[in-house]
């Protein structure tokens, strides 16, 4: 046996027991006759001292350990000296005088420090040496924390009656929200299997089986770009999917879970105590995102009407012209030129041509001050004023443009003004239903109807609304879930009508034989009955990150894909042998 006991876990009622750890050196510190290593492994730090008055041949093999050396020790435990305790150390309660010890494994200098400044090491350094980089305390603790994650996630879905249910990775492909990963296969020439993006399609089948409650911690794959909110190549989904179920139905699952597993994993607390709830429209309109963070106020407020007989030319031409005007309201700052200038660059990247302002000072004379005030009546300020309601030290920020462009530039603003000045408070979760999404969008230069997210949701109003000319205003019954500025779940309830289905694709130019192809099990399947049910999935890696407050997705994972989308640890992508791609009858054909 190479170990008794794990570092962290000796106590007092260990002393006079003769035990036998065995770890990394994480510190070594030579005091001349008195050798300390910190020894360390998974669960944590033991400190040793290396004596010659106890054991010669001991301290002298401790001379040559260095860091991240691998050796094994033994001793038998003592009680601290009175006044000698240190309470820094779980194991401060005893002595530790090292009798015997042996190298177990030497190591090269590591690429990086393993202490509290290895963040500031370059990542595709980190990630290269990976299985080094997971010795660190921070990314352990993500590794046991998503481990811990998962268990409790099975254990609470399995005592509400989910069934626990793999799906297939290697399918087929369809068309779903990213471009499918694909598998070439060598028993049958030409073809393919493609990865899942989601479960999509079994677990619908799931439910015509009589598996009314299926749940999986699935694995998808999309080929998109990856950023810091979506990991590439591969992530994991809390995936759910329920029959005989109404959208509040769904709700009252996904809200018990969530409260649930934030009171029992979590230091967190959900905002209010509850979950806020809005339409799509409504969280556009107001926050200019579909995932809008609800820690902080800075609501949008709609200003387009008091300015259509404006003398302010830009504002009157946009007010007249079928777009918006928009403002949104900081308290309690005013910004410096040179802020405001670094704040309109960060608007100008959604295209903002300029950023338009009004500071609210502290003096009493001229307290108002702004480019564009003197463009403005005394009627349209006051009106202004009443809407905003400014006081002594905030500011107005503007946005006027089409639609879609002016909500994207003034939310851009809302998050940036977040960041600067710590709006929100990290310690809580804002979580907030957003429902009532598009049925289909159009394309603004082919004019092209086409789904706006998931093809099988149900319009809202049932399938007599495909009936419907004005085809942009059919709402379906799909929802997310925003927790902080993230989408952390989407779902729907299903259109379970399988000649509403067809009607739906075919709106988008798409026959029922196409349908037939492309989703034939699908297609079968609902002839033989099919009961009404509705789906959800939780993006289980981002709800992770927010939980362990990491700026970036790949910390969450144990061996993550750098930003290009690459395994550095194991070189992948990589090239093959010829010999493979003539299995798999494929050829590379060089782009000149």
């Amino acid at each position: 046996m190479l170990r008794t006991h794990k570092c962290n876990q000796l106590t007092k009622a260990n002393i006079w027991e003769t035990v036998k750890l065995s770890g990394w050196v994480s510190n070594r510190r030579d005091h001349g006759w008195i050798i300390f290593i910190d020894l360390r492994d998974r669960y944590w730090l033991t400190q040793v001292v290396f004596d010659p008055e106890f054991d010669k041949t001991a301290h002298e093999t401790a001379n040559i350990f260095r860091s991240e050396y691998v050796i094994q020790i033994e001793w038998t435990v003592r009680a601290r000296p009175e006044g000698q305790e240190n309470s820094n150390l779980e194991t401060w309660e005893i002595e530790i005088i090292v009798t015997s010890t042996i190298l177990l494994s030497k190591s090269k200098t590591p690429p990086f420090e393993l202490d509290e400044h290895a963040d500031e090491a370059n990542e595709e350094v980190r990630y290269k040496h990976r299985y080094i980089d997971l010795r660190r305390k921070k990314v352990l603790d993500n590794v046991a924390f998503r481990s811990k994650f998962i268990t409790y996630t099975r254990n609470w879905f399995t005592q509400n009656d989910f069934l626990d249910v793999q799906t297939p990775i290697f399918t087929v492909s369809s068309p779903e929200w990213a471009r499918d990963f694909v598998v070439p296969s060598r028993i049958h020439p030409g073809k393919f299997y493609a990865l899942p993006q989601a479960p999509q399609q079994y677990k619908q089948l799931l439910m015509v089986g009589w598996i009314d409650k299926y749940f999986q911690i699935a694995p998808c794959f999309r080929d998109e770009d990856p950023r810091a909110d979506r990991h590439a190549c591969e992530f994991y989904q809390i995936d759910c999917e329920m029959s005989f179920v109404e959208q509040r139905d769904i709700f009252d699952v996904v809200e018990s879970y969530i409260f649930d597993a934030v009171k029992s994993l979590s230091w967190k607390t959900i905002m209010d105590n509850k979950f806020y709830s809005m339409s799509y429209e409504e969280a556009m309109e107001n926050y200019g995102s579909d995932k809008p963070d609800l820690r902080f106020w800075m609501k949008f407020v709609d200003l387009t009407d008091i300015f259509k007989e404006s003398d302010f030319s830009v504002f009157k031409s946009v007010a007249n012209g079928g777009w918006v005007i928009k403002a949104i309201k900081l308290e309690w700052q005013t910004m410096t030129r040179s802020e405001i200038d670094d704040l309109t660059k960060t608007a100008q990247k959604a295209w903002a041509k300029w950023l338009a302002y009004i500071v609210y000072d502290d003096k009493e004379e001229g307290w108002k001050k702004s480019p564009i005030l003197k463009f403005f009546s005394d009627s349209e300020i006051k009106e202004l004023e009443s809407r905003l309601e400014p006081k002594s030290g905030d500011m107005i920020f503007f946005s006027a443009d089409e639609f879609e462009k002016a909500v994207k530039i003034l939310n851009i603003v809302r998050l940036a003004l977040r960041d600067k000045y710590s709006l929100a408070n990290n310690d809580e979760l804002a979580l907030c239903w957003v429902t009532d999404f598009p049925m289909f969008e159009q394309d603004e230069v082919t004019g092209k109807i086409d789904f706006w997210h998931n093809p099988f949701s149900m319009p809202k109003g049932w399938v007599e609304e495909f009936n419907k000319e004005d085809l942009l205003s059919i709402m379906s019954v799909q929802y997310d879930l925003a927790c902080n500025g993230y989408e952390i779940l989407s779902g729907s309830i299903r259109n379970h009508d399988v000649e509403s289905l067809v009607k739906a694709f075919n709106i988008v130019w798409r026959d029922e034989q196409e349908v037939k192809d492309k989703f034939g099990a699908m297609y079968e399947a609902f002839q033989y009955w099919v009961p009404p049910h509705g789906w959800f999935a939780i993006w289980m890696d981002r709800f992770m990150m927010i939980l362990k407050d990491e700026n970036n997705i790949r910390e969450v994972y144990a061996f993550p894909k750098s930003g290009k989308a690459q395994d550095l640890m194991m070189n992948a992508p990589s090239i093959i042998d010829q010999e493979q791609l003539d299995e798999l009858h494929i050829k590379i054909v060089e782009e000149e």
